[in-house]
């Protein structure tokens, strides 16, 4: 990385949310239990990674990016890191997404990111139980320049709303709801799914808590069944990105 200075990005979102600044090492498991020391500089390079893709804040996009943010904070309500709305826009992309459904709306970060990676024809359906946060989004969508039939808002609950939708319609599903639902909504999720089609957990590492062998509550203890059900099913290909907070995919097979 050399001529490149560590780039800045928002404490709260992003490897910064689950490893704090300036420690120098930070330890994770895998899954035989071995344990991998991660250096200083390899934090340093994953914060650049996060940073890497972020639209030029002078952009229509990176304003209305800026500004959902800032709605998010407000609200106390958790939006993607750079790197996992980076990772959101490629798979889109990669996967010619014309239909997609977000579970989570927030304050149209990810949205803006998942319509950016989209096809220009396609539309992104997005559910939240707040209508606040639904008029922050479209107001954020509207600001990076996406016209206002390309995002379908409705506010709802997700598990009354998604029943509705239709059976093998969507190329990616974006999960980022309550995680009491995790489980319920990949069931939703799958029957929605065209085949191949893409569908995506954020958060999954619960700040560090989903690896941590404490005592853990009952939203930690459904991400932990997630994990464990995407990474054993035969009808599924999983990937567990360490991006943000974890963002845990999977391509129906």
């Amino acid at each position: 990385m050399t001529g490149f200075p560590p780039p800045s990005i928002d404490p709260t979102c992003g490897p910064g949310a689950l490893f704090p600044w300036g420690v120098d090492t930070v330890k994770a498991r895998d899954r035989r239990g071995q344990e991998t020391a991660i250096t200083g500089n390899r934090l340093t390079s994953w914060t650049f990674a996060e940073a890497y893709g972020a639209p030029d804040a002078e952009t229509a996009e990176g304003a209305a990016l800026r500004w959902a943010r800032e709605r998010a904070r407000e609200a106390g309500v958790r939006s993607v890191s750079p790197g996992t709305g980076d990772a959101l826009r490629l798979l889109a992309t990669v996967s010619g997404a014309r239909a997609v459904v977000e579970i989570g709306t927030g304050t149209g970060v990810s949205g803006i990111h998942l319509l950016s990676g989209m096809r220009p024809d396609s539309v992104l359906t997005t559910v939240d139980v707040e209508p606040e946060r639904l008029q922050f989004a479209k107001q954020a969508f509207a600001m990076a320049g996406f016209v206002a039939n390309r995002a379908r808002l409705i506010p709802g609950h997700a598990l009354d709303v998604l029943p509705r939708l239709t059976d093998g319609g969507y190329d990616l599903v974006f999960c980022d709801g309550d995680r009491l639902e995790c489980l319920e909504s990949l069931a939703e999720s799958l029957r929605l799914l065209r085949p191949g089609g893409l569908v995506c957990f954020a958060g999954v590492f619960a700040g560090g808590r989903t690896v941590d062998s404490a005592a853990a509550p009952t939203e930690v203890r459904k991400l932990r069944e997630l994990l464990r059900t995407i990474r054993e099913s035969d009808a599924l290909v999983p990937a567990l990105l360490p991006v943000g907070d974890g963002l845990l995919c999977a391509a129906r097979a």
